[in-house]
């Protein structure tokens, strides 16, 4: 997610994900159209425990939490299969969770903050963490809506960036502890 990317189709995603797995350069276009026409927003549900761990880390030491995402309709429920919900319940307590489907607005447009914040009035909203693992729709967006952003970077891929970065959500709750 490099901030000169174009991220507003999968293109690039899909070229870099079947030659990195190895699909032979004779048929990597075929591997990629394939792999761009199933791409389906319902498939996207796998939970990633270290990033539920934290989440509730962070939940147990009072930080208040909300989710802004750029999604389908569909980011509300599949949190609540097994990550979070607004309000107090089975799993982590979100104040608020956005979906830019639902909205009507996407990142990097700063504008789907305006539906978040009133959720944390009480903050100043420099003072309101951001984290988002791309530099073009997160970071940019954020940047712009006058929170302080934070890359979820796993592979160090931008070093030496001139905003924050964390290796995992673990690295807040660890600077917490």
């Amino acid at each position: 997610s490099d901030v000169a990317a174009d991220e507003a189709t999968w293109g690039g995603y899909d070229d870099a994900y079947v030659s990195s797995i190895g699909v032979p350069r004779s048929e990597r276009a075929e591997a990629a159209d394939v792999l761009g026409r199933t791409r389906y927003h319902h498939t996207w549900r796998w939970v990633i425990p270290e990033s539920r761990a934290a989440l509730e880390r962070l939940a147990g030491a009072g930080v208040p939490m909300g989710v802004v995402s750029n999604a389908s309709g569909q980011i509300a429920s599949m949190l609540a299969r097994g990550v979070a919900q607004v309000g107090a319940g089975e799993h982590v307590e979100m104040r608020v969770i956005v979906d830019s489907h639902v909205v009507g607005v996407a990142k990097p447009d700063p504008a789907i903050f305006d539906h978040a914040l009133p959720a944390f009035a009480e903050f100043e909203p420099d003072r309101i963490a951001y984290v988002g693992d791309s530099v073009t729709m997160d970071i940019a967006a954020s940047v712009a809506a006058g929170l302080h952003p934070i890359l979820l970077d796993p592979y160090d891929d931008h070093a030496g960036a001139d905003f924050e970065r964390i290796a995992s959500l673990h690295d807040i709750a660890d600077e917490l502890a």
